[in-house]
């Protein structure tokens, strides 16, 4: 069967399934200006396009780290304003829709949320994209049905991304399911990208399968980076440093020609 051909969609003011790769890069959680800004600087330094942060975090323990929440929008504000970045950010929560629309360039659906509905139908209905997670237990039929909420209220611009699985394997955080890019590539046409961070949940494997979602046809990458991952209030052991990223964006840029492909710029 040939491939399926992919819609372009528009992210912000870049576009994502158009033959080029779209890096996505930024801490797990927003914890200080200082934090987020440099952390910004360097990745759009390095090569990424568009930079992610969590403001508000949805969490296994109910005493860990929950984001910031309000506190986080005005540091947002602040850096878009000085860098001219574009922001994705992860929305838990129906209510928080019309505080995000303030900020956000790109609405993201974590994994725990790939099935509420109701929140799946709201963002159908407003006129900004949506990266969609799998969630960990989500067949990949299940992943296409909830892009499909999304779509039939109108919001056309989604794109999922393959975030690993929960299998037996305890090696590692998750199963990282390249099959699903491929697949993906063959019989959707909407976009795919891939989460190397969460997907293998150790900061040693992110640059391989970063590099092997690359080839496997995937049409970018979101990675967590943080300037000094072991303070992290958030997933440090899974977040690549800044030195380390640059090295994966420069990785980056000696294989994609060779795959056809063309890193996306930061817009001016």
């Amino acid at each position: 069967m040939a491939l399926s051909k992919t819609e372009t969609v528009n992210l912000g003011t870049l576009e994502v399934g158009n033959g080029q790769f779209l890096v996505i890069a930024g801490p797990c959680s927003i914890e200080s200006y200082e934090q987020f800004s440099q952390t910004a600087q360097s990745v759009t330094d390095s090569g990424a396009a568009m930079i992610r942060g969590g403001m508000y975090k949805l969490r296994t323990q109910p005493h860990s780290f929950q984001g910031l929440g309000k506190e986080a929008f005005e540091i947002v504000k602040r850096v878009k304003a000085e860098q001219n970045i574009q922001f994705i950010s992860e929305i838990t929560d129906p209510r928080q829709i019309s505080d995000f629309l303030e900020v956000v360039d790109v609405f993201q659906v974590g994994s725990r949320n790939m099935h509420n509905y109701a929140l799946l139908k709201e963002l159908g209905s407003i006129d900004k994209p949506v990266v969609l997670k799998r969630g960990f237990s989500g067949l990949i039929d299940e992943w296409i049905f909830a892009a499909d909420y999304i779509r039939k209220g109108g919001n056309k611009n989604v794109v999922l991304c393959e975030r690993g699985i929960r299998t037996f394997e305890t090696a590692t955080r998750n199963t990282f399911d390249l099959n699903a890019i491929a697949y993906i590539k063959k019989h959707s046409d909407l976009p795919i990208i891939a989460d190397p961070s969460h997907a293998t949940g150790d900061s040693d494997l992110v640059p391989s399968m970063a590099l092997a979602a690359a080839a496997a046809g995937a049409d970018g990458l979101i990675v967590e980076v943080h300037p000094d991952p072991p303070s992290a209030k958030s997933d440090g052991f899974q977040a690549l440093n800044l030195h380390q990223f640059r090295n994966l964006m420069e990785q980056l840029k000696q294989i994609l020609p060779i795959l056809g492909r063309e890193l996306t710029t930061k817009a001016n």
